[in-house]
């Protein structure tokens, strides 16, 4: 079809706009990469914009070249390797019986503003510490992942997407025979993969990026996640931390050009795992859902 005139000065000015936006939102990200490839006195003179000046990898072998950030990042993940799967599945098995009605679950409503209170409210810091503490888990895996292995907000966008689902699917499962169990991993369950995928994404980041938990369940360096690691050595510089070839190294470096290293370590396994749950997330919220 002819474009008219109008369309063609409208779409101008739609690809103008957007690609403006997109360098606004692109530009601090970019700013942050070239500060971490630049020098300290070129950073600290505000001369890098988008383009690293004075090329070097200094704050990058800071960062990574310790045997202690190896020893943190295996530990984180581990974390990820355990909280997750264990977070999708209390996510699913609260939220099937969660997302039925009243008539068919009585005490719905009940569980329902029990687990909402538990995101309003919680027991502390200090008793949180002491239970770990008197369960033995200190400087243990379990200490990180099981003190969140409910994601009270996970489950509620789960319920809210398993009652979206049709109510014809699970009446013919149950005429054909099927049981709960079955009826949830393998009706509910496929059919919420966008909303599955999302909320692992959710998880992933929650566990990879969590800091303060692992700096007060863990009494020894080696027991640290990455997150809690790059904190304490690069944003605190504990001096319990640092050898002596390490502050001589400092020189060559500065607090910005580190935070920046620090961020572009943090956020790469999150850059290589988008990509893969990207196509969950443009499907829409119904695929596999009633057809017809």
């Amino acid at each position: 079809m002819k474009k008219s005139k109008g369309r063609i000065v409208f779409e101008v000015i739609n690809v103008i706009v957007l690609s403006l936006l997109s360098f606004a939102c692109l530009f601090p990200l970019l700013n942050i990469l070239a500060m971490s490839f630049s020098s300290s006195t070129a950073v600290a003179a505000g001369k890098v914009s988008i383009f690293p000046v004075e090329f070097n990898l200094y704050a990058y072998d800071y960062v990574v070249g310790k045997a202690d950030f190896w020893k943190s990042l295996l530990r984180s993940v581990e974390r990820v390797a355990i909280g997750l799967p264990l977070n999708m599945i209390l996510t699913i098995m609260l939220a099937y019986p969660l997302s039925k009605e009243s008539t068919s679950f009585r005490m719905r409503t009940v569980y329902v503003w029990i687990f909402f209170f538990t995101m309003l409210f919680s027991g502390g810091l200090i008793p949180g510490y002491l239970l770990i503490q008197n369960l033995k888990m200190m400087d243990t895996i379990w200490a990180l992942v099981l003190p969140a292995a409910v994601p009270v907000y996970n489950v509620i966008l789960m319920l809210n997407f398993f009652r979206g689902i049709p109510h014809e699917l699970e009446e013919a499962a149950e005429i054909d025979g099927a049981g709960q169990w079955r009826i949830c991993f393998q009706i509910f369950v496929p059919c919420a993969k966008p909303s599955i995928a999302t909320l692992m994404l959710f998880s992933f980041i929650s566990h990879w990026n969590s800091w303060f938990d692992g700096l007060i369940y863990s009494n020894f360096p080696s027991s640290y996640p990455l997150a809690s690691f790059l904190q304490t050595v690069v944003v605190q510089r504990d001096m319990t931390l640092l050898s002596l070839e390490d502050w001589q190294s400092m020189s060559m470096i500065s607090d910005r050009t580190v935070r920046c290293a620090q961020i572009f370590v943090g956020i790469i396994p999150i850059i290589l795992i988008y990509p893969f749950a990207q196509k969950y997330f443009v499907k829409g919220m119904t695929v596999g859902s009633v057809k017809g």
